[in-house]
């Protein structure tokens, strides 16, 4: 008897004394690397078992709100989102580049290129976005890894996007380089710039076996014509990864044709006229939106979805923000007819144009829906541009309690995030 009361004694004493000695383990940097993924894969399968996201649609309701009938300058937030002559995300201050005053005739391009500089780093856990940047900046000797760019990008490692916004102002307030984002490329622009020895960021869509559709960034250093491939530098999968042109093409759609030029200040004139009819960014936005238009007649099932997606992206960029809610309509109308295993239920963790469209035609109760159907369905909420276009949408409503509440909880996402900020400040309230 006094055996099994001594075991016990020790059992007791034993469980807690291994319980603290497992989480002191656990916070070991190579020990939380591997194992913290992990963990958060597990908790998003529980989560996604219990509340498959993928079964969601919304369904607009396409009822302008009495408020909504303000002036246009009467909704602005806060923080500066709409600067001339196209809505920019939360915290874009950037200035867009001078366009030149000619474009020479094009030179032929070489059948293969394949630029060296660019050193691989396989990403981290939920760090695409600052790991691509990273490699980008090596191309230029930016002396720097993920670690140095997450820092700034991603203070909250949960969070569980960076926008390519952020990636410029990065680019521009940190490297000591300028970036040019542009929307509505197309292959050739891309084999240009990377004859003329520049990379190029693109953001595409992605396809992770038992994941389903997700975004990611690559950087493109090389393509070869006899393949009908390009070269990528992919943090997930490796280094000098042949993408064919025909799946950039579908993949590339699902984030109407964006991409991003990485440059020395003093190459500028020559990144503009590379641009060639892009390098004017409103006319860029109007290629997005007339190409959007064309795949519309000719698409169907998921692809259809990410046309019309794009088309309402465009139309926002171009300030049209009737015909961008109407073209995120229709694109939610296709998104149910789609299979739900082939459903991009992650859509708004990357691209936000619905909440600009809906916020500045007064919709306030379609963007309340949609954005806490977007945070509800997440297997963890780390999406600071959904609450504060909630907390937008509430503000606007009358709801002021609640808003300040969203604002707080982009600070808990993404600490220091200005918009959020901007709010609080406005509203006399303390972060």
């Amino acid at each position: 008897m006094r055996n099994v009361i001594r075991k016990l004694s020790f059992l007791i004493l034993a469980i807690p004394l291994l319980c603290l000695f497992a989480v002191l383990l656990y916070q070991l940097p190579p020990v939380h690397d591997r194992l913290y993924w992990r963990l958060d894969n597990l908790r998003a399968q529980i989560a996604y078992t219990l509340h498959p996201p993928e079964k969601q649609v919304f369904i607009p309701q396409k009822q302008t709100d009495s408020i909504g009938t303000t002036t246009l300058a009467a909704l602005q937030p806060t923080a500066r989102l709409t600067p001339s002559p196209s809505p920019t995300p939360p915290g874009d201050t950037s200035t867009p580049p001078p366009t030149p005053t000619a474009t020479p005739p094009p030179t032929p391009l070489p059948p293969s290129i394949q630029l060296k500089g660019v050193v691989h780093e396989y990403q981290k856990w939920n760090n695409c976005g600052p790991a691509t940047l990273a490699m980008a900046l090596s191309y230029w000797d930016w002396k720097g890894d993920q670690r140095d760019t997450a820092a700034v990008l991603k203070p909250n490692p949960r969070d569980k996007n960076v926008m390519p916004y952020e990636l410029q102002s990065f680019v521009e307030s940190n490297a000591g380089l300028k970036a040019a984002i542009r929307y509505g490329g197309d292959q050739e622009t891309l084999k240009r710039f990377i004859a003329a020895g520049f990379p190029v960021v693109i953001e595409k869509g992605f396809e992770v076996a038992k994941e389903g559709w997700m975004g990611h960034y690559e950087v493109l250093t090389g393509y070869n014509e006899a393949r009908q491939a390009f070269t990528a530098q992919d943090s997930y999968i490796g280094p000098d990864l042949p993408v064919k042109y025909t799946e950039l093409a579908q993949f590339w759609r699902h984030f109407d044709y964006i991409f991003m030029i990485v440059y020395p200040a003093d190459r500028e004139s020559e990144v503009m006229t590379l641009l060639g009819p892009l390098a004017d960014e409103t006319a860029s936005f109007q290629v997005a939106a007339s190409r959007a238009s064309d795949e519309i007649s000719s698409l169907d099932g998921r692809e259809l979805f990410f046309a019309w997606y794009n088309r309402g992206t465009s139309l926002v960029k171009l300030q049209d923000f009737t015909g961008a809610a109407q073209a995120y309509d229709q694109a939610w109308a296709v998104y149910a007819t789609v299979p739900e295993k082939d459903r991009p239920w992650r859509m708004l963790w990357y691209q936000t144009g619905p909440y600009f469209a809906y916020y500045y035609t007064g919709r306030y109760t379609d963007l309340i829906n949609l954005t806490t159907s977007t945070i509800d369905y997440s297997s963890e909420p780390a999406i600071e541009e959904s609450f504060y276009w909630r907390g937008m949408a509430r503000l606007a409503s009358g709801d002021t309690s609640e808003a300040i509440d969203d604002f707080k909880q982009t600070l808990t996402w993404h600490p220091d995030f200005q918009p959020g900020l901007a709010e609080l400040q406005q509203l006399g309230v303390q972060p």
